[in-house]
């Protein structure tokens, strides 16, 4: 992983969640409550508006020092100076996004089962993004929940920093990070809260608590 990528509470946007109210609102009221990372995933924008909304986030992310993750769009991040790329199993190789990007670009690689995971321990990705840990409304085209004892067994094989997403809040963040993950990535948790800032200030107390209460080694 690349030194400066912090993925403890990973924001992954949804302006479809956001209760009418706008990204740049959600995300700047996330920073505030401590996210160390921030990731666009607008599926439906147009690519220039997808572009604008991306550049809008960065100006925002980039004075605390927050690196900006882009979904899918391996042009879009390169256009807006992303710090980064998020591909599924679907979208560009991670060869590809490298080569475009640049060996200093985060690139994170979705993983729905264990055979997925084995074929990326060859890739030059810097996380793997693993879900849904539980059952989630927030995508309906994904595989069967990991558990918590997938992820157990995945964290077992795998050297690769975790990314665990889906179905995850603050009942449930610290058995993920018990069970292996290194960060969080949470939409709906943040996206859909009444209050983001303070939605995002509990996940990364009880984050930071799970992390430093883990066995080391």
């Amino acid at each position: 992983m690349r030194p400066d990528f912090d993925p403890r509470l990973y924001l992954v946007t949804d302006r479809a969640l956001s209760g009418g109210r706008t990204t740049e609102f959600i995300v700047a009221a996330a920073l505030r409550g401590g996210v160390t990372a921030v990731q666009i995933r607008e599926k439906n924008y147009p690519a220039g508006e997808f572009l604008e909304r991306a550049l809008r986030l960065k100006a925002l992310l980039d004075p605390p020092g927050i690196p900006l993750i882009v979904n899918d769009a391996v042009d879009v991040a390169r256009a807006c100076g992303a710090a980064g790329v998020h591909l599924g199993q679907s979208d560009a190789p991670p060869a590809e996004a490298r080569r475009l990007l640049g060996p200093d670009a985060i690139i994170g690689l979705s993983v729905e089962t264990l055979e997925q995971a084995a074929r990326a321990e060859d890739e030059d990705v810097d996380y793997l993004g693993v879900g849904p840990i539980f059952p989630t409304l927030t995508k309906t085209d994904v595989a069967a929940p990991w558990g918590l004892d997938g992820l157990r067994r995945l964290r077992a094989r795998t050297r690769k920093p975790l990314a665990a997403i889906g179905g995850i809040d603050a009942s449930n963040a610290a058995s993920v990070i018990e069970a292996g993950a290194d960060g969080l990535a949470v939409v709906s948790a943040i996206v859909s809260a009444a209050d983001p800032e303070a939605a995002a200030r509990a996940l990364r107390t009880i984050i930071d608590g799970a992390l430093f209460s883990r066995p080391r080694g």
